[in-house]
């Protein structure tokens, strides 16, 4: 597999693969490495989200606006199943490097396209990023205070998301290489899947006129569903998605008559009612500590969980139990602590077999596997075709 993508989404969805056991080429330019390695927080000058990034990638310096570099990346092609990659659309085209013609070359390719905008349409040419697909998407608008501006995630969400559904596109589309022995073209905007968790506000527009607008930690379906300050100074959510946890949730506080009320029943009549079910809820929770909180929650089966930043996360038995974190050897940082695959399977576990290794590591390792000999690579070290 080719990852010759940049930044966030694309890398994402090859990280994912490589994680089950795709071998993944990392192609970047020799002068401008991958964006990701000086993103985030660094050690020593060692960019620490490109470990997780980069994990199980062998890194290879290739510039594909250069002749030679684009027949690197043909020979690649031509013994891959995927290429991942997000240039502006008509960049891989300009270079000689179109779908068609690596697909000519080796038709079960299949070629994941990731751009912000998509191949067509007015906006397809701009530089896309997360970021606006947060804004275009309606979550920003969605998020935040009701009296506040519209908020954005301070994380790459979008691209995470858009990640996760191009690995998933990959794999559909590989499904369907073993029927018609062919590839194909995935096309995906980043601006697309994020919409598909935001629930059906086109629906709701289109049959009721209906326009999300902030709740704050509130939810629109469902009520009580909020974050509550604890007497000691924590912080607890708690959700009642499920009407059983709704009404546990009430008896457990002393209310057991908001239960009985008509409007109680559904999760719209609850919202009809959050002041109510809020100040019920919060003042019950603020007169205890977190840690009787949390007991008498679990006790009478009700959903809800601490705040947690990183310092409670790495102390979580939950994730320990989990195996959720694991620290590995790396040759730049002496070992590195990042999240494990993000599943378990029985038959066929993923692996993190390595991090994010240094831009152009493994550039002759994979040079030497296409039938490059030491004289060529260093002519083409020397020419500025690779490093």
């Amino acid at each position: 597999m080719i990852d010759a993508a940049t930044l966030f989404a694309g890398p994402s969805a090859a990280m994912m693969l490589g994680d089950f056991g795709a071998d993944v080429i990392k192609v970047e330019h020799p002068r401008r490495p991958d964006p990701s390695r000086g993103h985030g927080a660094s050690s020593g000058g060692v960019g620490l989200w490109w470990k997780t990034l980069g994990r199980n990638k062998r890194a290879a310096a290739v510039d594909l606006s250069k002749a030679e570099g684009q027949e690197i990346l043909k020979r690649l092609a031509e013994r891959s199943d995927v290429l991942v990659e997000n240039f502006r659309p008509g960049t891989l085209e300009r270079w000689n490097l179109a779908p068609e013609v690596l697909q000519e070359l080796n038709p079960r390719l299949v070629v994941a396209r990731m751009t912000g905008f998509g191949q067509v349409g007015p906006m397809a040419s701009r530089p896309g990023f997360g970021t606006l697909a947060e804004a275009m998407s309606g979550f920003a608008a969605m998020t935040g205070e009701p009296d506040g501006p519209p908020t954005l995630p301070p994380l790459a969400m979008a691209d995470g998301i858009a990640g996760l559904a191009m690995a998933y596109a990959v794999m559909v589309a590989l499904h369907a290489r073993e029927e018609t022995g062919r590839g194909q073209v995935i096309d995906m905007a980043i601006i697309e899947p994020i919409l598909g968790l935001l629930g059906p506000q086109m629906t709701a527009f289109k049959e009721l006129g209906v326009v999300p607008q902030r709740t704050g930690n509130r939810s629109s379906s469902n009520a009580p569903r909020n974050t509550y300050r604890t007497r000691d100074g924590r912080w607890v959510a708690i959700s009642t998605s499920a009407q059983s946890i709704a009404e546990r949730v009430m008896r457990l506080v002393g209310r057991e008559d908001l239960v009985t009320e008509p409007w109680f029943a559904t999760g719209a009549g609850r919202v009809a009612h959050v002041e109510e079910l809020d100040a019920a809820v919060g003042s019950w929770i603020g007169e205890r500590d977190a840690a009787e909180v949390i007991a008498r929650f679990e006790e009478a089966d009700a959903a809800v969980a601490m705040i947690y930043n990183v310092k409670d996360i790495a102390d979580d038995k939950q994730y320990e139990a989990l195996n959720t974190f694991i620290e590995l050897p790396d040759e730049e940082l002496g070992s590195v602590t990042m999240q494990n695959v993000m599943f378990r399977m029985s038959e066929t576990p993923g692996q993190v077999r390595w991090p994010g290794a240094p831009h152009g590591r493994h550039t002759d390792e994979v040079l030497g596997e296409l039938g490059y000999d030491a004289p060529l690579i260093a002519r083409l070290r020397a020419d500025g075709v690779i490093a």
